[in-house]
């Protein structure tokens, strides 16, 4: 018998799930975030269980994402398994955000798109050596979801918004700095301080004090300024004219990243994070984020970037709109217009 893509279990007074997709770098399915919704719900008046530990089996990663080749398939048809997976994946990130108990995410290795929206729920987010944060969406023309709009749009300096709109990917340190992170443990130390806290749940806080280790300084540190500065733009088109204006080395670099980015799901970044910043709540996010998501499952830029990344893998998508300019407003209203009332996003009852 295989043994299924995420382990559900309580070991001593903790509640466990294990990622356990390791050949997919366990990328999340329906299935999985079914599994780990019904966990979570068993466990949330269960009084058996004080704390719930999420991490993942094998040595490659906590969770690169969604299954995008699912999804791709999904938008090239009726794009209905593509809108069930976001509908699921998104209750699941509510209710870790909303969770009565404390989350433990362990992020040892690659943690990016539906791997964020699992970890940064969490009360403690432990990184390792190993830790690759990164939100790459706008590059197969997504966008950063999972909460995306609510939590970058929050980081100070425009950080949320140049992560979102470049997918740079950064390290321990940076995620700390960027608090996606509140914990540095050497990966070595990652089974004993799992055992740890299966042992004593109720010092968790201190347990992680005593496994802390250095992350070194921040690389992002010293850009942060030139963040702070160059990302203020009231528009992705105002952003890049501020990067070709200060024509350091660095915003040269910043602008051949964006360069091989969709345009269009630049844009649609741009204006995910200024609405999930006004959000009254996670769930006003969630449901903007949804809608989103129904939508450019089934565009062009989606599907033609998973097949310049993923599929054929020649890394050179033909965008269209080809830049910034030519990506009309009409077109974002229309991705983030309401859905008809029964098709609409809702958080579990």
């Amino acid at each position: 018998m295989s043994e299924p893509d995420v382990i559900t279990r309580i070991e001593g007074r903790v509640g466990r799930i294990t990622l356990n997709r390791p050949q997919a770098l366990h990328a999340l399915t329906t299935d999985m975030c079914r599994r780990m919704t019904e966990a979570l719900l068993a466990w949330r008046e269960d009084p058996a269980v004080d704390l719930v530990l999420i991490d993942h089996s094998g040595e490659r990663g906590f969770c690169a994402g969604g299954d995008i080749r699912m999804l791709a398939e999904s938008g090239a048809s009726d794009g209905k398994l593509a809108r069930e997976f976001f509908f699921v994946e998104y209750r699941l990130n509510h209710l870790l955000f909303n969770y009565p108990k404390p989350r433990v995410a362990i992020m040892d290795g690659v943690t990016m798109g539906g791997g964020v929206g699992l970890s940064r729920p969490c009360r403690f987010r432990v990184a390792t050596e190993r830790t690759t944060f990164a939100m790459p969406e706008t590059g197969i023309g997504l966008f950063p979801d999972v909460g995306g709009g609510w939590y970058l749009s929050r980081m100070p300096d425009h950080l949320g918004l140049w992560l979102a709109l470049t997918g740079a990917r950064i390290k321990a340190a940076d995620c700390e700095l960027l608090q996606l992170a509140t914990d540095y443990v050497e990966s070595a130390r990652i089974p004993e301080l799992k055992a740890a806290i299966v042992a004593e749940p109720e010092r968790t806080e201190a347990l992680l004090t005593e496994f802390e280790g250095d992350a070194g300084r921040p690389a992002l540190a010293q850009h942060q300024d030139e963040i702070a500065r160059l990302f203020a733009g009231e528009s992705v088109e105002a952003i890049i004219a501020a990067l070709e204006t200060a024509g350091t080395d660095w915003s040269r670099e910043q602008l051949k990243v964006l360069a091989t980015k969709s345009p269009q799901t630049m844009k649609v970044a741009f204006r995910q994070l200024q609405l999930g910043a006004k959000a009254k709540d996670f769930a006003q996010n969630m449901a903007m984020e949804y809608r989103i998501g129904a939508r450019v499952v089934q565009r062009h830029d989606f599907l033609e970037g998973v097949r310049a990344v993923i599929v054929d893998k020649d890394n050179a998508p033909k965008w269209d709109p080809p830049t910034p300019y030519a990506v009309d407003e009409a077109t974002l209203d229309a991705i983030f217009a309401p859905l008809p009332s029964d098709e609409e996003w809702s958080p579990l009852p």
